[in-house]
């Protein structure tokens, strides 16, 4: 790309969350399967590691009520400025618009220049940082994955993670509700389960919730199997007390007036509920108060590469050595979305990321007979 960091600049639009503020511990758990693969360069460059890195470059950070942390500026580009004029005053040469092609005989990387021209070096040691497949306009768009494949690196397919999930919505829900929000729901899929706010998109749903159970529902789809979001529109009610209210009685009201004023249930609510019933809602207050906390809906998909967050998917651990060095090819390091594990939102493929890159520098520096 013309510069550097053009993904980093997109992930802060929103201020640029960089990590989390929770015990070490609990932040380990939010890596699923990957969790001990990443625990040991996640300990060795902490949460408050980073925090104290990038302090160290004059931008101070803060924890939010979420306990989620973010630079003071809430902007990525201070951040970036700082860490280009560190590399700058390093002699670190920045070579833009080039192309990672291949590898070649030894320690041999091909490469293409801005012009299109086919060049070849080898470094002594390289580490790789190339990105996964999310927001592929930005410069990473898992092209990498063929080269690897060929030099006989085992990968897991990349696939979008962290996105909006589509749904048929009806035609009359569309034009009374597209993007309005649906708050406070708990929904959940499997063993996974998120709460906050949803927005309906004309292709589905939008939100934090959503890209926290996207990766489950797209496995549940990869399999052939149907996949449901279980929508819990009161979550902090059991169904006893609900179906208590709903069987009040009703007199003349219709049963969305009802629903309304027994629960409390908004109108978006409502018409979300009706989505999940197209069979009609049930009338018995015990069955109806069963569906407020486990309405069904269908999932069609998720958003592809070109919207979703981030990616899962990548070079697989076991091609890497402790170090994070390819078996297969010594002296060549990968770090960040590149390797083989799927993070929520919240500051934790950020962390992720910086944490491997600190093990892939330390890694090759030691490769090269250097002090760490």
């Amino acid at each position: 790309m013309p510069s550097p960091a053009r993904k980093f600049l997109m992930a802060g639009r929103g201020g640029l969350n960089l990590t989390h503020s929770e015990p070490l511990d609990l932040f380990l758990t939010r890596y699923g399967a990957a969790a001990a693969r990443l625990e040991p360069y996640l300990r060795a460059f902490s949460p408050q590691d980073l925090r104290d890195f990038c302090a160290g470059l004059g931008e101070e950070s803060f924890v939010g009520t979420s306990g989620r942390v973010f630079p003071k500026s809430f902007k990525a580009s201070p951040l970036l400025r700082a860490l280009l004029a560190r590399l700058n005053g390093q002699g670190v040469v920045f070579k833009l618009r080039h192309e990672f092609v291949g590898f070649g005989p030894g320690r041999a990387l091909r490469l293409r220049d801005p012009a299109g021209a086919a060049l070849e070096i080898t470094p002594d040691a390289a580490v790789f940082a190339l990105g996964g497949a999310s927001w592929p306009r930005l410069g990473t768009d898992g092209g990498w994955t063929r080269a690897f494949a060929e030099a006989g690196v085992a990968l897991t397919a990349l696939a979008p993670a962290n996105c909006a999930l589509h749904l048929p919505w009806s035609p009359h829900f569309l034009e009374g509700f597209e993007g309005q929000p649906l708050k406070s729901l708990r929904v959940s899929h499997g063993e996974q389960a998120a709460r906050g706010d949803l927005v309906v998109t004309r292709r589905g749903l939008e939100g934090g919730p959503a890209y926290a159970l996207a990766s489950a529902l797209r496995e549940t789809l990869a399999r052939g199997v149907e996949a449901k979001l279980t929508v819990d529109l009161r979550p902090d009610q059991r169904v006893e007390a609900l179906a208590a209210k709903l069987a009040r009685p009703r007199g003349k009201a219709s049963l969305s007036t009802h629903l309304r004023k027994t629960l409390g249930l908004s109108k978006i609510d409502i018409a979300a509920l009706r989505e999940a019933s197209p069979e009609g809602l049930p009338q018995e207050p015990q069955a109806l108060a069963v569906r407020v906390k486990a309405a069904l809906l269908t999932i069609a998909g998720v958003a592809g590469f070109e919207r979703a967050i981030s990616t899962a998917g990548g070079v697989a651990f076991d091609a890497l050595d402790d170090e994070l060095m390819l078996k297969a090819r010594p002296g060549v390091f990968v770090a960040g979305e590149m390797l083989d594990f799927d993070a929520p939102t919240g500051g934790y493929l950020l962390q992720a990321a910086f944490s491997t890159g600190v093990a892939a520098g330390r890694g090759a520096a030691r490769f090269l007979g250097l002090k760490v």
